[in-house]
């Protein structure tokens, strides 16, 4: 099935070791963390002093109810009035805490995002048409979400939980008997291994939810920007049975996942209440006999409460955490995701002065077993227009995407001014080159906004004269809305010559010193690839520019035309030449003049 290949290992054990790449990120605001974990500590100290004051409380009230029957009398207010205060205290500095580190974790996000979203646009041609986007976007998704449950829960609920557990200990042990702090030191130890070692199984089922999810998004999203094919073949049952195929392995992945939750709830929560009841009923023991208070079995209870309700909690930040990290490792392993295409180390701006283009003996496959190009020599002179032509899979296209550098030559040099391609870098060696694709593709945005694309910080009096340029005005004119009419998700509301015009007027506004016309009227009707040879006659005037070209008739004007055969080329001259020679050119002239024809 298309788009659907398996990138999780379900086994594949959690790399913790992506916490060191988040670490920086904790240290970008210094003085709001440390702050965040003051108020941490402070919090955590007056929790622990909370049952200190009901002791007392219960133990004043014991006392002084025994003496007396005024009880209203008799109540502590001081004591009361410190455990409001201590309370509030605790609960205000945990909401300060979570305030400033809020800052951190959303700028984290932020940070990270906007990384992964520069490397995915780094990355070659090859990466691109091999990936899933419904599947892609989803990873950085759950990624960043990740980040920020990880950065957040670790700092904020994993450690200070474990602060608590040993001051609590510390505090039963010399406080009272050292059964207590035994008691809690196995409790935590038996929930802490518990825990561990059956989310560490269910990490599996987590990923394999995760994947499914993720392959419901794709095959969804690609069914729905493919929507006209769908309706073409009448595939809507088709593709509805291969989504559902799709959301029935979710299912089946999300039963497996509520299945096993319930056991480790089960498991922790059975671990908690006999923790409970072993302390309590030990501390009720010594109630009876003289040894502990009233105050000091409620102090014991309490502490209990204190210690299990966050480590109940830490069970589920732990399941989070692994549910996190299984999420960041992938959204990471789309950052060490390398590209075949990258700057040479100390490659310099492209220097282009006159727009020669060289091609010296260049090989190309994109498969070992298939060499598409084979030795292809040839010059563009400066303000050339020079014309590619020949059978399907004779690699006119290629050429384009070798000059472009979506891809390197395997042997030979592509030379521009006499600097061979791959020794600068990339942005000075795209800006310089302008391309009209075959098949544009728009945004979905208004025509000015599509058009502007082709430079940003165009005013809109630039845009206009590009449009004017690539014979657009008329048709604009013509549009209710104009310039601001919406053109549809990849420019579906416009016609193909039309889409192709708004693409001429994009590449101009670019201002590049070189033109790539990639068989830009190949889908056209006569009317239309009128208008845009028209167009792409008069722009290419004076710049040295490449016509790939499908239809011979548009490119009868080239100044010269190279023919090609299975990557290499078989004959070349202008129009009237290579029909003199009468050979494959003057065979694909009289074929395509015959098609017409009929």
């Amino acid at each position: 099935m298309r788009g659907m290949g398996n990138d999780y290992d379900p086994n594949q054990e959690v790399d913790w070791s992506v916490v060191k790449k988040i670490w920086p990120y904790l240290t970008e605001f210094k003085t709001r963390v440390a702050i965040a974990l003051a108020c941490l500590f402070a919090a955590k100290i007056a929790s622990v002093g909370m049952p200190f004051i009901l002791k007392q409380m219960v133990d004043d009230l014991d006392t002084k109810l025994s003496a007396t029957s005024l009880a209203f009398i008799s109540v502590p207010v001081g004591l009361l009035l410190a455990y409001g205060f201590i309370r509030l205290s605790s609960v205000l500095l945990g909401e300060i805490r979570d305030t400033l580190f809020g800052r951190v974790t959303e700028r984290a996000m932020r940070r990270v995002g906007l990384k992964v979203f520069d490397h995915l646009h780094s990355l070659d041609l090859t990466f691109h048409l091999n990936r899933r986007t419904g599947g892609l976007s989803r990873d950085i998704e759950r990624g960043t979400n990740g980040i920020s449950f990880l950065m957040r829960f670790l700092v904020f609920n994993i450690v200070p939980t474990f602060l608590e557990l040993f001051m609590v200990m510390g505090i039963l042990w010399v406080q009272y008997r050292f059964e207590f702090a035994l008691i809690v030191f196995v409790s935590v130890v038996s929930y802490v291994w518990f825990s561990k070692s059956i989310t560490d199984w269910r990490t599996k089922f987590i990923r394999e939810a995760n994947q499914a999810d993720s392959r419901s998004s794709t095959r969804a999203i690609d069914s729905l920007i493919n929507f006209e094919t769908v309706k073409y073949f009448t595939n809507e049952k088709y593709e509805s049975d291969l989504y559902d195929e799709e959301l029935d392995k979710w299912e089946q992945a999300k039963r497996k996942n509520r299945l096993t939750l319930f056991g480790l709830n089960f498991g922790q929560a059975f671990i908690i209440t006999a923790s409970m009841t072993a302390m309590l009923s030990l501390a009720a023991y010594e109630v009876t006999q003289g040894v502990m208070t009233i105050g000091d079995f409620v102090l014991v209870n309490a502490f209990m409460m204190q210690i299990f309700l966050p480590l109940n909690f830490l069970g589920f930040v732990y399941r989070e955490i692994k549910s996190s990290m299984t999420n960041i490792e992938r959204m990471f392993a789309l950052m060490r995701a390398t590209s075949s295409v990258s700057d040479k180390e100390g490659a310099k701006a492209l220097n282009l002065t006159q727009g020669k283009i060289e091609f010296k003996n260049v090989r190309f496959s994109y498969e070992p077993e298939r060499e598409i190009l084979k030795g292809l020599s040839f010059t563009l002179t400066p303000g050339e227009k020079l014309a590619l032509v020949g059978s399907s899979g004779a690699g006119k296209s290629t050429i384009a995407k070798l000059l472009f550098r979506f891809y390197d030559a395997t042997d030979g040099t592509i030379e521009i001014d006499g600097q061979d391609i791959t020794q600068v870098t990339q942005l000075s060696l795209r800006e310089n080159i302008g391309v009209v694709p075959q098949d544009t593709v728009l945004f979905n945005n208004s025509l000015l906004e599509n058009i502007r694309y082709g430079r940003p910080d165009a005013t809109d009096a630039d845009v206009y004269e590009a449009v004017k340029q690539a014979h657009l005005e008329t048709f604009i004119g013509q549009l209710p809305k104009g310039y601001e009419t919406q053109v549809g998700e990849r420019g579906l509301k416009l016609s193909g010559g039309e889409k192709q015009r708004v693409a001429i007027a994009r590449t101009l506004l670019k201002k590049p010193s070189i033109l790539v016309f990639d068989e830009a009227t190949s889908s056209l009707d006569s009317q239309s690839e009128k208008a845009v040879i028209t167009a792409i006659n008069d722009v290419s005037q004076g710049k040295s520019s490449v016509v790939i070209a499908h239809r011979l008739s548009t490119i009868v004007n080239a100044d010269r035309i190279l023919v090609l055969e299975q990557g290499s080329v078989v004959e070349q001259g202008s129009h009237k030449e290579l029909m003199a020679l009468n050979g494959r050119y003057a065979e694909l002239w009289q074929l395509q003049q015959h098609e017409e024809n009929l």
